[in-house]
């Protein structure tokens, strides 16, 4: 090995012992807050960019630094990890913990596809109107994972029908069909695996093909094979990205921009799931109708009539796969008790959160004007939340008739916990700090100063700038990440520059979330890829699409409908205003 490849090996450690050594000068010879502040954000953001260190390890730093550099007590730190985020994500994974163990999500994705059809133009929109809709509700992890055993399910089953039909008018003599054997065999297996899961028999293809690649063998029979199957596998991770964007809930960085922006401006009570839905529905309908023309034309060419034929009759293909579509639904049986108390809570809760504060009409928080803001969207779901851990998991009178059976809820703790996603807990926890310190200090007021002269520039140019500088940092870093190293920049320069903070900060966070030109980029790209249907200029190639269309709606968004629903015109009184040295 040369010396190169050693470096490689130990790059992270190197990482964590040099960039402090880098920037350590900077409270040595400045001595002042804000430059001991300064010194902590840059080696957490490097730390989080790089992912020298785990990023929940890399967020307790601010707890160990703050307190040595003089500039919070250690307690104050403390209480920025947990805060309304925190119990308002609590109450969410209780609701995506039910919904997973009892099987309303499959249920939702297979009913969505059956209504949509087969054909692949069609297939494609109906498996991402169904990934957009869970992941509203589910982390995108959650959703991907969910969703990717059905669509090679149906994919598989797609191009074995092909092979049939190619076999059907072959006249070689002693020609044997391979597919019909492979497809008994299947049918074989799963009647012994007794109403497995059907993403239990993906590793076995998974390993078919990787035998076949190394034989210099295409797993394809054409390229018509190959398209389908790249078009489904990215319109899985593409929708389960895009959907999250639609609710306050839907994605971590939504979750950090709504908790940061409240913190820094409490008396603006503009942000709620209902004023953040209203807007913003509308971008990600139109981002997933062009996404879905994006992909449509990338692998299924500009035939958009074949797709809509609905009275023409269905293929092969088309009928195999509607097939096991519905042998998988019936499977589900009948929706059971589980399922409707799952589906009445998720129902309610997603009401209440709409009827809290609408803004356009009276919420039912008037109806307590005495403790005003003291209710807010994590009381509905904790609330909410808490009763999966009540209500028992079978019907009360069939528990009844079954003498002595010992009550369970409808999920347990320990069900729970393999839900909960700590990490972020605590990597959200850690951006509090860092912002909370970076106010403490000064060092906010500082960059603020620094960036007035930007103020000459065009107000949609510095959004637009915004945009394509997270979208691309958020390509090779963690979402979560990246809007929370921003968020204070953004929150400062939009003081010193005297627009409406949430002219800056909604579209900023929004294109947080527009990671989709790498497997890397975040975990739904991820899943889908390890699935081998894709290579990395595949991705690239799609998602440059994808990032232009999403920028192109936010910017054109932001610009428009957007601006009377938070009156973006007007600089706010909630908002400091450094240009006459007044707080709101």
């Amino acid at each position: 090995m040369g010396l190169s490849s050693h470096v490689w090996c130990f790059r992270k450690l190197i990482i964590i012992l040099f960039v402090p050594l880098l920037f350590l000068p900077l409270p040595l010879i400045v001595k002042t807050k804000e430059s001991e502040c300064a010194f902590t954000m840059l080696v957490v953001a490097v730390f989080w960019l790089t992912e020298a260190m785990p990023l929940s390890a890399t967020a307790l730093l601010p707890a160990l630094m703050y307190p040595l550099f003089g500039i919070m007590k250690s307690s104050e730190v403390a209480s920025a990890y947990f805060k309304d985020f925190h119990v308002l994500l609590i109450g969410i994974i209780c609701l995506a913990t039910s919904i997973e163990k009892w099987n309303l999500h499959k249920r939702i994705a297979l009913r969505m596809v059956l209504i949509m059809g087969v054909n692949p133009g069609r297939l494609m929109m109906g498996f991402m109107l169904s990934c957009v809709f869970l992941s509203m509700w589910l982390s995108n992890t959650s959703t991907a994972a969910m969703v990717m055993p059905i669509v090679e399910a149906v994919l598989q089953q797609i191009m074995k029908a092909e092979a049939v039909t190619d076999a059907a008018h072959n006249t070689m003599n002693g020609f044997t069909n391979q597919a019909l054997e492979v497809n008994e065999q299947m049918k074989e297996k799963s009647e012994e695996m007794n109403g497995h899961s059907i993403g239990e028999d993906i590793p076995e293809c998974k390993i078919e093909s990787e035998e076949a690649a190394k034989k210099g063998v295409s797993k394809y029979k054409s390229e018509k094979d190959s398209n389908l199957c790249k078009g489904i596998c990215l319109c899985i991770a593409y929708s389960s990205t895009i959907g999250g964007l639609t609710t306050i809930t839907g994605t971590s960085t939504n979750l950090i921009f709504a908790e940061e922006f409240n913190m820094h401006y409490p008396k603006c009570h503009c942000i709620n799931f209902g004023s953040w839905f209203m807007p913003v529905f509308p971008m990600t309908a139109i981002i997933v109708v062009l996404s879905w023309v994006w992909l449509h034309v990338l692998y299924f060419g500009f035939n958009f009539s074949k797709t809509f034929e609905f009275r023409k009759e269905k293929s092969n293909r088309e009928k195999a796969s509607i097939k096991l579509i519905e042998e998988e639904y019936k499977k589900l049986g009948p929706m059971g008790y589980q399922e409707i108390v799952t589906l009445t809570i998720f129902c309610f809760m997603a009401l209440l959160w709409f009827t809290r504060n609408p803004g356009f009409f009276p919420g039912w928080s008037n109806l307590f004007p005495q403790y005003k803001g003291f209710a807010t969207d994590s009381t509905v779901a904790l609330f909410l939340g808490i009763l999966f851990f009540i209500l028992p998991a079978e019907n009360p009178a069939s528990v009844i008739k079954k003498r002595g059976k010992e009550y369970t809820a409808l999920i347990t703790w320990k069900e729970f916990q393999s839900c909960m996603p700590w990490e972020t807990s605590i990597l959200v926890g850690g951006g509090f700090a860092l912002a909370k310190g970076s106010e403490v200090s000064g060092l906010s007021s500082w960059v603020g100063g620094k960036l007035e002269p930007l103020g000459t520039l065009p107000p949609w140019l510095i959004v637009l700038l915004s945009c394509l500088i997270v979208t691309s940092i958020t390509e090779v870093a963690s979402n979560p990440a990246t809007i929370t190293i921003f968020l204070p920049i953004l929150i400062a320069l939009s003081e010193a520059i005297h627009i409406n903070p949430l002219y800056l900060l909604i579209p900023s966070t929004l294109c947080t979330s527009f990671a989709f030109l790498l497997p890397v980029s975040n975990p739904p790209n991820a899943i889908v890829f390890g699935y081998g249907h894709l290579t990395v200029m595949d991705m690239v190639k799609a998602g440059l699409g994808l990032n232009l269309i999403g920028i192109v709606v936010v910017m054109v968004a932001i610009s428009t409908w957007a601006i009377p629903m938070f009156d973006l015109k007007t600089y706010p009184s909630w908002a400091k205003d450094l240009r006459n040295g007044t707080a709101p």
